[in-house]
């Protein structure tokens, strides 16, 4: 006995897969500047980062308003 199916997805939409992509895209791109951010402020000196007027203390709040706008 021979048996077939044919299952096809109806109105499946490329367009959500490309802004499922847009969205992980920006969210990367967001946090690599969050890394890129942390990482050049804590290899500052803390004269240096005096002399930009911060403390060790505000590198992470600083690092998040600059890249997600917080």
């Amino acid at each position: 006995m021979a048996h077939a199916s044919d299952i096809r997805v109806a109105g499946f939409d490329f367009s959500r897969v490309a802004a499922l992509r847009h969205t992980l895209a920006t969210r990367y791109a967001n946090f690599r500047m969050y890394r890129a951010t942390m990482n050049e402020l804590y290899g500052l000196s803390d004269r240096e980062l005096a002399d930009l007027g911060l403390c060790r203390a505000n590198i992470r709040s600083l690092a998040l308003e600059t890249a997600y706008g917080k």
